[in-house]
């Protein structure tokens, strides 16, 4: 007789957990996914002894449960040494979904999943998009504001790429470790704990689980060792030394490492190379005398060496911009090569920015990777160390990151000129330091005939012209070292509007200038009255360097007290034969002579002096105005009224008619220095 046996229901449930404890025993089967539905139907064949029958069971079903599960690998792996400075180092970490089910790894805000313990800063971590380098479609979760959910299918893997820049004051035997969350037991692989919720952790995030959320850590560590440590040395006069001469550099690089450093690429050229830029400001000198393999190039300055375009033959001296200098297939460690000079010819007449220079040392590392030095300072290694880095822009440091030019300061020599407005360089008549401006007042000197003085002040505004004609930029001082007696002379460096600074009495102003910059001054002179009418009155201005102070140059600005000077005569001939030739006697003729000059000083045509030239001059005989009478007791000469002057043009006089008392000389233009006569004759009656 056969015994049936009877599940009930919580039998079953028992014996479907026991079945599901046993699964996660078994550590060489594959999870089952979670949610998956076990399904039994028992089935069973049977027989009367002469016949078979087939039965079915009814059906159970046991649904597999959720089990969240995390690895992160590798633990406790020792990636290859690095050296201090060294940038760009990668550590890679492989994050595994190990449960049943499909979850989400978090990763948690601001970077705070990933850390690094010693010399070392992280300088980007990033779950990688497939491509296995840092860059465009990578998730970041250093700079993360906001907790990175990233979904993985069972027994899928994300990797996440950290990157590290190793401290250049890390020493030899340092360890930098890099640690993707923060699981505290479950050591040597710390994978597939309970989560604590801790401040590093990177853990699931499904609670759907029989197990809840679990959390794991990798960590990777690196040692720091003194690799190769290549240190540019140069060395070059502090100066100041003259425009036009020659600057040696002495070039050298040293291994102050603890491993060989072998050749590198140079424009398909194996070597150790010291690579000198022929600085701004200068040219290749013909006086050089270069080892054999020494290498040129004409590419600009901001492409970095590696990229420039390099040739064994020796290019035309102003287009070469950089030379490179093979030291040999080795240098090995804790020796210098030898010294190799370039010599440069100063080209630059601007002494205001000293002369810059800066050398590059290039080689390999142990590890096959290029390292480079800057000349500068005494840290080794202070550069990328990837060579991808420009040369500085011209006259300009470098970053300290990548060390500092060296400058050579140049001979300054300041010079200056000064002179009228837009002509600095003028010449008097003797040399630039007699130049001249020359300006009228109009106040005081209406109806004062030529003798008297002016009845009122007058103030004139000049317009002068500073130019640095040195070297280097200059700061110049304006001062008025001669000044006639009871004037103000007053100097402003800003424009007409001003503000004015008074010069005359001792004072002074200055004017910054850039090498070869020009600039107006305005000058305002102020005159009291009781001057001399139809007179000049000089102040002497100058302007002198502060890089040389012995250098000046000075120049005239010389005012007025009006400048058409009216001096008039009057002849007599007597043809009457009563009295003598000369006598005024009724029927003689007078002769009435008006001579006009401008009283300025006469310019010479290209000497850049500035004077006053007179226009519309209108000269006016008027015998019924004022004091004169000669309309009363004289007639006019028609056709004596004459004008010749020194521009070749005759004025146009109107009045010389019957019966005219009023008689007008209009001259269109008079020079500096111009002068001409007006004259007519009237019968006495």
């Amino acid at each position: 007789m056969k015994t049936r046996t009877t599940h009930t229901p919580a039998r079953r449930a028992l014996l479907a957990a026991l079945a599901l404890l046993c699964a996660l025993a078994a550590p060489a089967a594959a999870q089952t996914p979670g949610s998956t539905i076990i399904s039994n139907t028992a089935t069973a064949t049977y027989s009367d002894g002469t016949n078979s029958y087939n039965t079915t069971s009814n059906t159970v079903t046991v649904t597999v449960a959720n089990v969240s599960g995390l690895t992160i690998t590798p633990d406790g792996q020792a990636n290859p040494t690095v050296v201090s400075g060294e940038t760009g180092v990668i550590f890679n970490f492989t994050v595994t979904n190990t449960g049943n089910f499909a979850d989400q790894v978090r990763f948690l805000a601001s970077g705070a999943s990933v850390r690094a313990v010693g010399p070392g800063t992280i300088t980007a971590a990033v779950i990688d998009n497939g491509d296995n380098v840092i860059g465009a479609g990578d998730t970041d979760i250093l700079a993360n504001a906001a907790a990175v959910d990233r979904a993985l299918a069972q027994n899928a893997s994300a990797v996440v790429i950290v990157r590290v820049s190793i401290n250049a004051a890390a020493s030899a035997g340092q360890t930098i470790q890099v640690l993707l969350g923060d699981a505290s037991t479950g050591g040597p692989s710390f994978d597939n704990q309970a989560s604590d919720s801790s401040a590093n952790e990177v853990r699931t995030v499904s609670a759907a689980s029989v197990n809840g959320t679990r959390e794991a850590r990798g960590d990777i560590t690196v040692t720091v060792q003194n690799d190769v440590q290549l240190r540019a040395v140069l060395t070059a006069p502090a100066g100041p030394v003259a425009l036009g001469s020659n600057i040696t550099y002495t070039n050298q690089v040293c291994n102050d490492g603890n491993r060989p450093a072998a050749s590198m690429s140079l424009g398909g050229n194996n070597g150790v190379f010291v690579v000198a830029a022929i600085p701004a400001g200068t040219q290749l000198s013909a006086a050089n005398a270069f080892p054999a393999g020494t290498l040129y190039t004409s590419s600009p300055l901001t492409t970095a060496p590696q990229a420039a375009t390099w040739s064994t033959v020796a290019l035309p001296l102003p287009s070469t911009t950089r030379v490179a200098f093979n030291l040999g297939a080795t240098l090995a460690a804790a020796t210098c090569s030898a010294s190799v000079n370039l010599i440069v010819t100063i080209t630059t007449t601007n002494a205001s920015t000293p002369i810059y220079q800066i050398v590059d040392a290039f080689a390999t590392n142990s590890v096959a990777a290029v390292v480079t030095d800057q000349s500068g300072d005494a840290v080794t290694n202070k550069g990328d160390g990837n060579g991808n880095y420009n040369e500085p822009p011209l006259g300009q440091p470098v970053s300290p990151t990548q060390g500092f030019m060296l400058p050579t300061l140049l001979q300054q020599l300041g010079n200056v000129l000064l002179g009228p407005q837009g002509n600095p360089g003028a010449t008097g008549p003797t040399d630039q330091n007699n130049d001249f401006t020359e300006r009228s007042v109009n106040t005081g000197i209406t109806g004062v005939a030529p003798g008297g003085v002016t009845t009122a002040g007058g103030v004139i505004t000049f317009v002068n012209t500073v130019q640095n004609t040195g070297n280097s930029n200059d700061t110049f001082t304006l001062s008025a070292p001669t000044v006639p007696a009871g004037f103000t002379v007053e100097i402003s460096t800003t424009g007409a509007g001003g503000p004015y600074t008074v010069v005359s009495g001792g004072g002074t102003t200055t004017l910054a200038l850039n090498f070869g910059q020009s600039a107006d001054i305005h000058v305002r002179i102020t005159a009291p009255a009781g001057q001399t009418v139809l007179t000049g009155f000089s102040a002497v201005l100058q302007a002198a360097s502060a890089v040389t102070p012995g250098s000046t140059n000075r120049t005239i600005d010389r005012l007025y007290t009006g400048f058409i000077r009216l001096i008039k005569t009057a002849n007599v001939t007597n043809a009457t034969g009563v009295g003598g030739a000369t006598d005024p006697v009724p029927g003689a003729q007078i002769e009435f002579v008006i001579a006009y000059t401008n009283v300025m000083t006469a310019v010479a045509a290209g000497s850049g002096n500035s004077s006053m030239t007179a226009s519309n001059i209108v000269i006016t005989e008027n015998g019924a105005s004022g004091t004169n009478n000669w309309a009363a007791f004289t007639t006019q000469v028609v056709g004596s009224a004459l004008d010749a002057n020194s521009t070749g043009t005759a004025g146009t006089i109107t009045g010389d008619s019957a019966g005219s008392n009023v008689l007008t000389d209009t001259v269109a233009s008079l020079p500096a220095g111009g002068s001409g006569t007006f004259r007519f004759r009237r019968l006495i009656n």
